[in-house]
C-alpha cells in the first residue's frame, strides 16, 4: 500500500510536487497540455488545504547539462491556465539558493516551479546527494508522475526514503486502476495487444498469458502470429523469423487456458496510402504482393461479440493501420463497443502505451473507457510485470 495526499499534514508546508510537464512545446508554447491538466487537481486540492507547493518535473534529456532550449519556463504559463490563472514562480535552478529563494518567499497557496531536474546530472544517476538537495526544499513529496515511474530516478526514487512521501490524485487514479485490471480484475479478463511488432511486446504477452483468459492480437503482431501458423500473410509486415518464439507463446498460453485470438479476415491493399484500393478477404487468402492493413468485418464481428462476454479489458496498441484511412475501421469500430459497453456498466477498461491513446482518441472513445493512461513506457513496463521503481519507493515509505 502508499499513502495518499489525505494522509500527509499539509497547512503551511512545503510540497515538492514530482510531476511530467514533458510535454510538446514549439515556439515557445505547449501545444498539448494533457500531462499538465491531469497535474492540475492535485495541485489545486494541495493548494486548497494551505500547502506550499513546489513542482518539479524533468524535460527533454538534456544529459546533465543546462542546454537553453530545454528550460521549463515556457511550461510555467500552461501550468497557470491549468490552474485558472494562478501565478507561478519560477525558479531559475531546482536545488541551491536560487531554488529555495523562490520556495521560501511562497505563501501558503501558492506555486512554484523548479528548472529542468535533468540540468543536473544527479537527477538520472539517482544520486543521494542531489536527492538530499532536493529534500531541503520540501517538508513533503507527492509523486504525481506515473509516466516516470519506471525510471529509478532521485526525484522518482531516492527523494521518497526522505521525505514524508505520497501519492498524488493522478498517480492514486493510475495505481488504482491498473489494480483493478490486472492484479484483481473481474473476470473474464482479456487483453487486446495490437501494434507494429511481436519483438516489442514480448515481455507483456509472456506476463499476460498467466493473468488474461483471452489475448487479442491485433496489428502487424497478428501478422506474426498467423505466419506461425502457417498462413500466408503476402507482402504484410511480419517477424518470420519469431515464428518459433510465437509458437512457444501459444504453447505457454494453452498450458495457461488463456486463449490466444487472430483476425478471421482482413483489409487488404498493395500499398499503404490514404486512398488506396482495399479489399476484405479471408485470412488464409491473402494474395502475393498484397498487405493486411486492418481487420475485416467478420473480425469485428468477432471482436464486439467476445467484449459482450467480458468483465475487465485491457488495451495496448491498435488493431490495424489506423492513422490512414480506410484502414482505421477495425480500431475505430471495436474502441467504440468497448467504449459503448463500459458506459453501461458492464466492462471495466483500462488502455495506455504506445499508440493506443491516438487510436481510442481517432475513435473518439477515449472518454468513454474507465481510465485511459499517457504513462507510454510506464505502462508498458507495468503491463510487462515488472516492478516500478518510481511506484516501489512510494510502497516503502
Amino acid at each position: 500500500m502508499f499513502n495518499t495526499i489525505d494522509d500527509l499534514d499539509l497547512d503551511g508546508r512545503r510540497v515538492l510536487v514530482r510531476g511530467d510537464l514533458n510535454v510538446p512545446v514549439a515556439g515557445g508554447r505547449v501545444t498539448d497540455a494533457t500531462r499538465i491538466e491531469r497535474l492540475a487537481p492535485t495541485i489545486r486540492e494541495l493548494c486548497g488545504k494551505g500547502a506550499r507547493v513546489v513542482v518539479m518535473s524533468h524535460f527533454g534529456r538534456p544529459k546533465g547539462k543546462v542546454v537553453a532550449e530545454m528550460s521549463l519556463k515556457p511550461v510555467a504559463a500552461a501550468l497557470s491556465r491549468a490552474l485558472g490563472g494562478v501565478d507561478i514562480a519560477f525558479a531559475p535552478d531546482c536545488i541551491g539558493d536560487a531554488a529555495a529563494s523562490v520556495v521560501d518567499a511562497l505563501a501558503p497557496g501558492g506555486v512554484a516551479l523548479l528548472e529542468n531536474l535533468r540540468f543536473h546530472p544527479g537527477e538520472e544517476a539517482n544520486d543521494a546527494d542531489f536527492a538530499a538537495q532536493l529534500a531541503k526544499l520540501g517538508d513533503a513529496y507527492v509523486d504525481d508522475a506515473f509516466s516516470a515511474a519506471h525510471r529509478a530516478h532521485a526525484s522518482t526514487e531516492a527523494i521518497a526514503r526522505l521525505l514524508p512521501a505520497a501519492a498524488g490524485r493522478a498517480m492514486q487514479a493510475e495505481l488504482e486502476a491498473l489494480a483493478t485490471a490486472l492484479e484483481s480484475p473481474a473476470h473474464p479478463v482479456a487483453a487486446l495487444i495490437g501494434g507494429a511488432k511481436v519483438s516489442s511486446k514480448l515481455d507483456v504477452l509472456g506476463n499476460l498469458t498467466g493473468r488474461a483468459d483471452a489475448i487479442i492480437i491485433g496489428g502487424g503482431m497478428a501478422n506474426t502470429f498467423l505466419h506461425a501458423r502457417g498462413v500466408d500473410v503476402g507482402a504484410s509486415l511480419c517477424e518470420h523469423d519469431l515464428a518459433e518464439t510465437v509458437r512457444g507463446i501459444e504453447a505457454k498460453a494453452a498450458a495457461a487456458g488463456c486463449e490466444i485470438v487472430l483476425p478471421v479476415d482482413a483489409v487488404i491493399a498493395a500499398k499503404f496510402e490514404a486512398g488506396a484500393a482495399a479489399e476484405t478477404v479471408a485470412i488464409d487468402a491473402v494474395p502475393a504482393g498484397m498487405m493486411i492493413l486492418d481487420i475485416g468485418p467478420k473480425s469485428i464481428e468477432d471482436l464486439n461479440r467476445r467484449l459482450g462476454a467480458l468483465r475487465t479489458l485491457l488495451w495496448n496498441g491498435p488493431l490495424g493501420a489506423f492513422e490512414v484511412a480506410p484502414f482505421d475501421a477495425g480500431t475505430v469500430a471495436v474502441a467504440r463497443e468497448a467504449g459503448r459497453l463500459t458506459r453501461e456498466g458492464g466492462l471495466v477498461s483500462v488502455a495506455g502505451g504506445g499508440d493506443t491513446v491516438a487510436a481510442l482518441n481517432h475513435a473518439g472513445a477515449a472518454g468513454d473507457f474507465s481510465y485511459v493512461s499517457t504513462a507510454g513506457g510506464a505502462f508498458l513496463e507495468w503491463l510487462e510485470g515488472k516492478t516500478l521503481p518510481g511506484v516501489a519507493a512510494l510502497e516503502k515509505a
